[in-house]
């Protein structure tokens, strides 16, 4: 653990800033939208694997199986996420393809309930004001979304954090 991680919350409250160290935030919102890309087409493959699975699943449970489709893609993304991003790494494989890391708040890396309700927040505020999540981060000094400022939650260059 690094001595800015080991200080008391009150004394990291700067720890994060965008005036004091840019780096963590420079070209977050563009590698963001890459990495989100990057892990729909992981979630589509899974899923995709899941879907085979369920299939044969289903001819030896004489089709009681075939009734886990109503939800394999949610279901997949949603164990997908908590387990990428609330692990060790603090990232989905496509946030580690663009260099992305998160934290919360104070620095702490996500935990798994926490990673699964950023996905679950997402979706709902996306479903409800699509345009509004999005543009939230242009007026963000931390480039963060809607669902990332609800959270208490950082997007932030995982090279700036290790500098």
């Amino acid at each position: 653990m690094s001595a800015d991680l080991a200080t008391p919350h009150a004394d990291r409250r700067d720890m994060f800033d965008p005036l004091a160290r840019p780096e963590l935030f420079e070209g977050v919102r563009t590698r963001r939208m890459f990495a989100f890309c990057i892990d729909v087409i992981a979630v589509a493959i899974l899923t995709l694997m899941a879907g085979i699975l369920i299939f044969f699943l289903g001819i030896f449970t004489l089709g009681l199986a075939w009734f886990f489709y109503a939800f394999l893609g949610q279901a997949v993304a949603l164990i997908y996420t908590a387990f990428t991003l609330g692990g060790p790494n603090a990232a989905t494989p496509g946030m580690r393809a663009m260099g992305l890391e998160m934290r919360l708040w104070y620095g702490a890396k996500p935990y798994p309930l926490l990673a699964a309700m950023h996905v679950l927040l997402f979706w709902f505020s996306f479903a409800l004001l699509t345009p509004l999540v999005l543009a939230v981060s242009l007026f963000s000094d931390r480039k963060r979304l809607l669902h990332d400022i609800v959270l208490g939650t950082l997007v932030m260059n995982a090279e700036g954090l290790r500098a």
